[in-house]
């Protein structure tokens, strides 16, 4: 998998198509929500479906049907979460950016492609080091987006028999104080090394693996800037294979991200009761979004409700037919969560969709953080 990077963003964002729009579609293919393939198809034909009515029947049936038939054709999942697909048939544009984590899943027709979401992928997930050391081993890894990208090895050989005579053999205890001695050397050594790779590469958070009794000398050894960025221990062991280490980076990324969420789950709850640009529930945020003031929109994964839409001023509501604004006659919507959300990242604003989160769900499972 190729780490998605601003530059390769940026290429896309470029391509212009003056005869014939770009279709835009990002689809969540996680597989704890869609196990089989089967699943992910059916995803597939609910968004495609919801695609032409929006359009009135004025799509661009080749590069949907190109969609349809790259999913259906089967593509590696093992370690993707989200695609990101690209294409204007006409002029021979096609472009597929797998991810190792979700998206929101939307198609997006336009005279250029859509990389808002992709954006927001590398703006929000950081970079990942991992420092796995035992006495004598010491292996130092960056990862972005579950996907290695430097990582530095080292290997101090003890002096060995140390301990094959008895306890009281004069010269034991100086020999162990020099065993000892070149261990701390070695983890400082450690810490060293993945303190320049920090400087080389940068990395967000870090996290460690290593026998109980050295991990607070390891962690003694580290950068301040390391410790600071301190976030869990791993327990794979200093020669897990890589796929080993990646998956359980993976399940980093994965507590992070929860973490983060109820962190902003935590802000909203604040600002509601303080009455200070919060709102929670569904009509207040969809009022919020009319008046463009959300800077971050919360929901809760699997949120939907029937709502309207104005086709002349795009005001948002769950009550129809007639627009209060203008009177015109307004568009009844299936699903007036994702018409937000779609409305959200056209406005730019950051959206977080809020997995398991009770206290979002108390809040009405829909909630914004405002600019004023």
């Amino acid at each position: 998998m190729t780490v998605i990077t601003e530059d390769a963003i940026r290429e896309l964002a470029a391509f212009r198509s003056e005869s014939a729009p770009v279709v835009s579609c990002y689809l969540d293919v996680d597989g704890r929500r869609y196990v089989r393939a089967q699943d992910v198809e059916d995803h597939l034909d609910r968004l495609l479906r919801q695609t032409r009515e929006r359009m009135n029947g004025s799509v661009p049936v080749a590069d949907l049907e190109r969609i349809e038939q790259f999913v259906r054709a089967g593509f590696d999942r093992s370690r993707t979460r989200g695609l990101a697909i690209f294409s204007c048939v006409e002029n021979g544009f096609w472009r597929v950016v797998p991810l190792p984590v979700r998206v929101h899943s939307r198609i997006i027709v336009n005279a250029a492609p859509a990389v808002g979401q992709l954006e927001s992928v590398v703006q929000e997930l950081n970079r990942i080091g991992v420092l796995l050391v035992d006495r004598q081993r010491a292996r130092i890894f960056v990862f972005d987006l579950g996907e290695l990208v430097d990582h530095s090895e080292l290997f101090e050989e003890l002096p060995r028999h140390y301990d094959a005579r008895g306890h009281s053999d004069q010269g034991y205890d100086r020999e162990q104080h020099h065993v000892e001695e070149l261990t701390a050397q070695h983890l400082r050594h450690a810490a060293a090394v993945a303190f320049h790779l920090f400087q080389e590469r940068g990395f967000e958070h870090l996290v460690i693996d290593a026998p109980a009794d050295l991990v607070p000398t390891v962690e003694n050894f580290l950068h301040p800037y390391l410790r600071e960025r301190l976030r869990a221990e791993l327990h794979v062991g200093v020669n897990a294979s890589l796929d080993e280490i990646r998956r359980a980076v993976i399940e980093v990324e994965r507590e992070i991200e929860r973490a983060r969420e109820a962190e902003l789950v935590e802000r909203l709850r604040d600002a509601v009761g303080s009455g200070n640009r919060g709102v929670a529930g569904l009509d207040d945020t969809l009022r919020a979004l009319v008046e463009q003031r959300v800077d971050v929109l919360l929901v809760s994964d699997g949120f939907s409700e029937t709502g309207w839409r104005c086709p002349q001023c795009g005001y948002l509501c769950r009550r129809g037919p007639a627009c209060p604004i203008d009177g015109t006659q307004m568009r009844h919507l299936e699903d007036v969560v994702e018409e937000a959300v779609d409305v959200a990242l056209n406005q730019s604003c950051r959206v977080e969709v809020c997995v398991d989160n009770a206290d979002l769900d108390v809040l009405g499972r829909i909630g914004a953080l405002l600019r004023y």
